[in-house]
């Protein structure tokens, strides 16, 4: 009688102290008691003041302060390089061909499940704020969320008008700035109990814009322009067509840099640069304010933040802007992890992650399992990655992207990594496919399709790739009704 008195009496000791909510597995270690996730849109995985192959002026010191204070994860990817489809395989840690969110002009297929309502259903208070973007007529509420504060489609820099709970509001000031107030606003009353929240920022896509507080920040910088941006014979000898095609199109640099009889809404390439990096800064500064309120308050020592990009970006690039394709600047992601008390500060993850793991990931995270009637996961928990321990992991990665006839200049793509060689396969177009030794030639230029001494290699991955896509069901191609603005004018060459 008396240990049962006794064990009523500690367990109301936990529920006072917030350690235990009702449906919730208890959250001492090795499970933190909170859950962050910021995304931010095309922010390319080596533009952080830390990273050696970043501009020697860039500054994202609160990046860099989840670096030193967590974990870099140095080899992130994501599985389809567009900004729908992977923010549904964030949230749901399945492929593009499972969730069926195949490009940006449609909402979500009926039915979807996001992992979000797996944390809801085990007493998990669920909050999103920001950019859903997963078509671009929508922001109403999704299942999942206990708290839903989103703008519709691409939204706008400067001011921003949220569907709050099903009431709409705008709000004058900055994107990032204002969405980061809201979930600041929601945390000093919330904190009290379990959370996960999403804090999706706009930031960094086109057209880039920096908060009124950044503009000119960086202009007249020298800038680093990539060795593969040059129109020559020497980045071109060995591409397929489509790649050189791409610089004369939509999101290609010679689209940009031709005349002003043209009307190019584009602007000249380096004022997209500084913009795209000035526009960077005003996200990282408020990705300081939310970790400084979370020391602030005490609630940092029991909360793990995660943070990444939805794809990469290029900046000139084999001639290009923007992403799409299966090139590293397109697939790979910054994945910044800070849990103070849980991460070792400074650790550095090495395996090869992707989009896909977040789901189960956040779940290992919060002990929360996820529940059997649940579509499966595609991706797998990095957690204990995160915490130093020695787990068997993957050794390749798998791509898929399908043209899409928005944006014309990229065909169909399926690609499969290892740690130093990638195929890239070319799916209705009369073209050659890719294949790039990644130890030798970082920066893609030479395509060693035609090389004899690589054609077992070639064949041997062509093989797995296909078997394993085959084996995924990711073979049946879908043809989606036209929707959308068709951008297919190219320019001419000089």
């Amino acid at each position: 009688m008396l240990r049962r008195a006794m064990k009523k009496f500690l367990l109301m000791l936990a529920v006072a102290a917030g350690g235990i909510s009702v449906g919730v597995r208890s959250l001492a270690a090795p499970h933190p008691r909170n859950l962050i996730l910021l995304l931010s849109d095309d922010h390319r995985y080596d533009f952080m003041s830390f990273m050696t192959n970043a501009p020697s002026w860039l500054e994202t010191p609160n990046l860099d302060r989840m670096a030193k204070g967590g974990a870099h994860l140095a080899n992130a990817f994501v599985t389809t390089s567009l900004c729908s489809p992977s923010r549904a395989s964030i949230l749901t840690g399945q492929y593009m061909h499972h969730h069926h969110v195949v490009d940006n002009q449609r909402p979500e297929p009926p039915g979807i499940v996001f992992f979000p309502a797996h944390l809801q259903r085990a007493g998990y208070q669920t909050a999103f704020f920001g950019k859903w973007h997963m078509g671009h007529d929508s922001d109403d509420p999704r299942p999942g969320f206990t708290h839903w504060a989103a703008f519709r489609g691409q939204g706008h820099y400067q001011g921003v008008t949220l569907n709050i709970n099903g009431h709409h509001k705008h709000f004058d000031g900055y994107n990032a700035d204002v969405l980061t107030d809201q979930a600041l606003g929601w945390l000093r009353e919330h904190h009290d109990r379990p959370f996960f929240l999403e804090l999706s920022f706009k930031n960094v896509h086109y057209p880039f814009q920096p908060a009124p507080r950044n503009r000119g920040r960086y202009v007249g910088r020298p800038i680093p322009y990539p060795e593969t941006m040059a129109n020559t014979e020497a980045n071109y000898e060995t591409a397929p067509h489509w790649v050189r095609e791409r610089r004369y199109g939509i999101h290609g640099v010679d689209h940009m840099q031709t005349s002003p009889l043209d009307h190019d809404p584009v602007p000249d390439f380096d004022a997209f640069y500084y913009n795209y990096c000035e526009t960077l800064f005003s996200l990282d500064e408020n990705i300081g304010r939310l970790l400084d309120w979370l020391e602030q308050s005490g609630v940092a020592t029991n909360t793990f933040v995660l943070y990444l990009g939805d794809n990469g970006f290029h900046l000139g690039e084999h001639g290009f802007y923007d992403k799409r394709d299966a090139y590293e600047t397109s697939i790979r992601v910054p994945m910044l992890a800070w849990a103070p008390g849980f991460i070792k500060p400074g650790t550095v993850v090495t395996q090869m992650v992707e989009n896909i793991d977040l789901a189960p990931t956040f779940l290992e995270a919060a002990g929360v399992t996820r529940p059997a009637d649940a579509p499966k996961f595609d991706g797998r928990s990095f957690w204990p990655l995160l915490r130093g321990r020695s787990i068997p992991w993957r050794n390749h990665i798998l791509y898929e992207y399908h043209w899409e006839r928005n944006f014309p200049a990229t065909p169909t793509l399926f690609a499969i990594r290892t740690e130093r060689y990638k195929y890239i396969y070319t799916y209705g177009l009369w073209d050659k496919d890719g294949f790039y030794d990644l130890a030798t030639d970082p920066v893609e230029r030479h395509n060693l399709i035609n090389v004899p001494a690589y054609q077992g290699l070639i064949a041997t991955l062509q093989k797995q790739l296909f078997d394993e896509l085959e084996a995924s069901g990711a073979l049946n191609i879908p043809v989606r009704r036209p929707a959308g603005e068709v951008l297919k004018q190219r320019k001419l060459r000089r």
